[in-house]
């Protein structure tokens, strides 16, 4: 039975992250923390680390002490979350960072199914704002950007 709690609070937190890191995206980084996250906007090839790498660090930091706090407590909840988090980080280094950047020359992906070339125009369109704002599109893998759809449907 905790084996089927566990799956299903690590398949929530990931979920959930895309919430958490679109939330985080909008106010903080291009709000008060945009100085360390313009790094990114910047019109250059990301092939080097970056300042805005930091934010990764950060996650993988609280996923680490999750897993660890939740291994010494016997498998708890913050286990599941710490597992959660670091599955979403990972799906963020392959599309993000391997897909859409084309950052590291070992993960360089091409991929054809039309989800995945909404989302690289989705962030492509964002990327397209060099500014702390105006902006739009900040999650990973869902697009809701009004402006988005709107530039989209107008070019059909």
């Amino acid at each position: 039975m905790h084996l089927l709690r566990d799956l299903l609070i690590m398949l929530t937190t990931t979920l959930s992250m895309e919430a958490i890191s679109w939330t985080l995206h909008k106010y903080l980084f291009h709000g008060p923390l945009w100085f360390i996250h313009k790094t990114h906007h910047n019109r250059t090839v990301h092939t080097k680390p970056e300042l805005n790498d930091i934010f990764s660090l950060m996650f993988a930091i609280v996923s680490f002490y999750l897993i660890c706090f939740g291994w010494f407590q016997s498998f708890s909840i913050h286990f599941s979350i710490g597992i959660g988090i670091t599955l979403y980080g990972t799906l963020y280094f392959i599309i993000h960072d391997g897909f859409i950047h084309q950052r590291y020359s070992f993960l360089k992906i091409t991929l054809s199914n039309n989800y995945f070339k909404q989302i690289q125009r989705a962030h492509q369109y964002h990327h397209t704002f060099p500014n702390k704002t105006p902006s739009e599109e900040y999650g990973l893998l869902f697009i809701i950007g009004k402006k988005y759809w709107q530039a989209i449907l107008s070019n059909k």
